[in-house]
């Protein structure tokens, strides 16, 4: 996880909480994601990446977001692929939440 992240500890705390109460239901979960990742079609690795920065952008969710920026880069997208990803987000779910998507890019940019 990413230290720089609002409430960190709090969101960490309670990762762990339902790993060691629920860890059957967070295996399941871990499971259904990476399928429907890497088996629910045909869009190239990028492009899976660059959809999940737009939509936890559109959701405001910054860990989730500062999380998929890693992962796209690691999977080779770059800089400017994500700020593209980022601006399309702002004519269908507005410019403040196209903004905020913006600087949470630059800090994991500068922190990178």
């Amino acid at each position: 996880m990413d230290e720089n992240i609002k409430n960190y500890p709090l969101i960490e705390g309670n990762l762990s909480y339902l790993i060691e109460n629920h860890s059957e239901i967070y295996e399941a979960y871990q499971n259904y994601g990476k399928l429907v990742h890497e088996k629910g079609g045909p869009l190239e690795e990028k492009t899976r990446w660059l959809i999940k920065v737009a939509l936890s952008t559109e959701c405001k969710n910054e860990y989730s977001l500062r999380t998929h920026i890693l992962k796209a880069l690691k999977s080779g997208c770059t800089k400017e692929e994500i700020e593209h990803a980022i601006l399309l987000v702002g004519p269908t779910s507005g410019f403040p939440t196209m903004m905020r998507g913006l600087l949470v890019l630059r800090e994991v940019m500068e922190s990178e």
